[in-house]
Order: structure tokens, then C-alpha cells, then sequence
């Protein structure tokens, strides 16, 4: 079976499919909390996982901006979307960019993906070592295991003149582990429909553990309930010194 698909080869339906978010909304909540927490005086902003550059395009307009991504395929979109904003191919656990920032993101889930506790200890080393003296990473979390539902039936449809697509799932749990195996359907005029089953495999970090481990990598971190982009709350990590 394939895994993130909607990442690579098939990139250029990812904002179809999630067209219905407000991704300028988003960014006016990300800019709040960034004011409330950031105690550097720069503008160098970091987005890991920048997918297609739905976030770097209004963020550019307030920050000096630098994207990475680990999947080549978004990272064709994002240039077309983010213009002028460099972007880079890398993975988040082993980041190197020889450069610190004052405001790193990492939005709508991504953290997930990396999967492992050690992974994000990892990674979070990584965000504590690209940060000047009183600046901030700001992650919006994947699920935990008590929030998320085994077993639970998932869709979405984007409903447009010339193409049409069908997202539907069933949650899947191994270990800490969320499975989904995303079943697409996608009819394209004059194309004929397709399908994919496309399989997305993120860690379920609980709170505590993550809390713990932002601590012993030097941050100062908090955990909010709402979160810039999504439901699952966002952890806003302070590098003090």
C-alpha cells in the first residue's frame, strides 16, 4: 500500500481537498499568539512542514519567511503560492539549516508524522536549536489516544465543475500509533474517475510525556486548548535563554 500519496505524486489535489479551510483566518490567530509569546525583537520565521504554502503565503507578509517540507511534491505547489518565500526539502528530525529564527510553526498536525517519542525528542531538539534567545515554536498536535476515536467513519467531498473527490476512512489505532487508510475517489471531466487508497500513520502523543519532553530539551512550554488551525489545542514552547 502507498503511503501519503495526497503529499507526493498527488500533491496537486491537496487543496482541493481541503478547501474548505480559512487558511487566512488561521494565520490572523497564528499572528495573535505569536504576539503574545515571542519575546525576541526579529521577524525570522521557520514553517516546518509548510505543505503547499497556504500558511507562508499571508505569513510572508509579516515575517521573513523560510518553508520546509519533506515531500517534493508540495513543495512544487508551495513555490507557486509563496512566491518569494525560500523553501527547502528536509525532514523535521533531522533539521539543519545553519540559521536561527524567532518564531517557528508547525501546523495543522504535522508534528504526527514523525511518530516516535524518541522522533520527537528529536525534533523538538532540532526547533530548540534553530530559535534565538526569546523566541517561540508553535505546534499544533495530532490526537491523543483518548481523543481519538477507533473506529470512527470519516468523509470529504469537494464538489467543483470539472472535478470531484471523495475522501472516506475508517480510524485505525496500532500501538500509539493512528492508522488511516484514506480511500479517494476523484472523477475529473473528461479524465474518467480514479481511485487510491492512500495510508497516513501519525503518533498519538499524550500530553504530559509531550510537556515532559519540551521541558527536557529547555523550553518553557504551554499547552492550549484551542489551536490556531484546528480542534487539538496547540503547544506554544518558549526558548527563554
Amino acid at each position: 500500500m502507498e503511503k501519503q500519496l495526497l503529499y507526493k505524486n498527488l500533491a496537486k489535489y491537496y487543496d482541493l481537498v481541503y478547501s474548505m479551510k480559512d487558511y487566512k483566518d488561521d494565520s490572523r490567530k497564528l499572528m495573535k499568539l505569536i504576539k503574545r509569546y515571542k519575546k525576541s525583537d526579529g521577524k525570522e520565521l521557520l514553517e516546518v512542514a509548510c505543505g503547499t504554502g497556504n500558511y507562508l503565503q499571508y505569513l510572508k507578509n509579516r515575517f521573513n519567511c523560510i518553508g520546509t517540507d519533506i515531500n517534493a511534491g508540495m513543495l512544487r505547489v508551495a513555490r507557486q503560492k509563496a512566491k518569494g518565500v525560500p523553501l527547502k526539502r528536509a525532514d523535521m528530525t533531522k533539521l539543519n539549516l545553519n540559521k536561527k529564527f524567532d518564531v517557528i510553526v508547525c501546523l495543522f498536525s504535522s508534528i504526527g508524522y514523525v511518530k516516535t517519542y524518541p522522533n520527537l525528542k528529536k525534533t523538538l531538539n532540532g526547533f530548540y536549536k534553530h530559535l534565538k534567545p526569546g523566541g517561540i515554536a508553535v505546534i499544533e498536535p495530532w490526537f491523543t489516544k483518548a481523543t481519538f476515536r477507533v473506529g470512527s467513519p470519516h468523509s470529504l467531498l469537494y464538489d467543483g465543475e470539472d472535478i470531484k473527490i471523495a475522501r472516506l476512512d475508517v480510524s485505525a489505532k496500532r500501538g500509539n500509533v493512528s492508522i488511516l487508510d484514506l480511500h479517494f475517489l476523484v472523477a475529473e471531466r473528461n479524465k474518467g474517475t480514479t481511485h487510491f487508497i492512500d495510508r497516513h500513520e501519525l503518533g498519538l502523543f499524550e500530553i504530559s510525556r509531550t510537556l515532559k519532553i519540551m521541558k527536557e530539551v529547555g523550553f518553557k512550554p504551554y499547552a492550549l486548548k484551542k489551536g490556531a488551525a484546528t480542534n487539538r489545542g496547540t503547544y506554544v514552547c518558549v526558548r527563554e535563554r
